[in-house]
């Protein structure tokens, strides 16, 4: 599979692969790309173009992850960017979940106790994955940034692999809420909406794993090599 780089137009990235579309948006860069290339709309954004190259290949081709590459970034980078991922999925990917398992119950032509059970599955998941994310906004992430801004002065007696034993493993809730689907529904509902809530979650499932390797392959071990820096 084709590894971009900084000479390819963007246009030409977005036709390989429209589901790049949500993580280019998370660099904020907008549509209308003319015959620009990769390495001139990230400098028209003020982004660093071997980053934006590294994330967006990563999600591109499963068997690409730099991770040599990764390690040479400032974790500034890399939390500015999960930040962003974060936003995307309260924003936006969240709510478009809630209200297809939404239109999928409304269409159950019986008692559907199945997607009651697939409900609340969700219900659980969703909290879990939102407590996650809060955590990492109000605990992981400023640690993070203080202890790049100011090393000296950060709490001696937190390390940031207290929070990797404590990363909740939601990638894989998200595989068992997709098996109660495929296995267990009770065929009366909507078909249509039904696949569409199924390959919403396969698509989120994809982003979130890429989310979750970046945050534990690369941003821990960068934090770490600080920490030992300043704390060894």
């Amino acid at each position: 599979m084709k590894i971009f780089n900084k000479n390819d137009k963007m246009v030409t990235l977005v036709r390989a692969n429209y589901h790049l579309l949500p993580v280019i948006s998370r660099f904020g860069i907008r549509l209308g790309f003319k015959d620009k290339t990769i390495e001139n709309i990230c400098e028209e954004n003020k982004i660093n173009t071997d980053f934006f190259l590294a994330i967006v290949n990563t999600f591109h081709n499963e068997n690409y992850f730099p991770e040599e590459q990764f390690l040479q970034f400032s974790p500034l980078l890399l939390v500015q960017y999960l930040r962003k991922t974060h936003r995307y999925y309260i924003e936006y990917e969240l709510p478009k979940m809630d209200n297809l398992l939404g239109q999928l119950k409304k269409s159950c032509s019986s008692g559907c106790k199945e997607l009651e059970v697939i409900d609340a599955f969700y219900k659980r998941y969703k909290t879990e994955l939102l407590n996650h994310i809060n955590d990492e906004e109000t605990r992981v992430f400023p640690y993070v940034l203080e202890l790049v801004n100011n090393p000296r002065s950060v709490d001696p007696n937190f390390s940031i692999l207290e929070y990797e034993k404590e990363h909740s493993n939601v990638e894989v809730q998200i595989n068992d809420l997709k098996n109660l689907i495929i296995k267990y529904m009770d065929p009366v509902y909507d078909e249509n909406i039904c696949n569409e809530f199924l390959i919403t979650l396969f698509r989120f499932e994809i982003d979130i794993n890429d989310h979750a390797r970046i945050e534990d392959t690369i941003l821990v071990p960068l934090v770490v090599s600080i920490e030992d820096k300043y704390r060894g």
